[in-house]
């Protein structure tokens, strides 16, 4: 039976290459600091997901005209 060479991935915070096992712990992190970065990165929404806003939430969170 042939050995596979594990596959290497890179860091998405740093860019160190990180060997894809299941031993790596934080993968596709390189160490618990990169990965707290990356989620410290989502919390302050440095990150975004592209969508369209929901027009219905946002008809419901416009007050009406206020009746004089």
């Amino acid at each position: 039976m042939r050995q596979m060479k594990p596959r290497h991935v890179a860091c998405p915070t740093c860019g160190a290459q990180v060997v894809w096992l299941p031993e790596s712990t934080f993968r596709p992190f390189c160490s618990a600091r990169c990965k707290g970065i990356d989620l410290g990165a989502w919390a302050s929404e440095q990150y975004r997901v592209a969508g369209q806003e929901d027009t219905l939430l946002a008809e419901e969170t416009v007050e009406p005209p206020l009746r004089q």
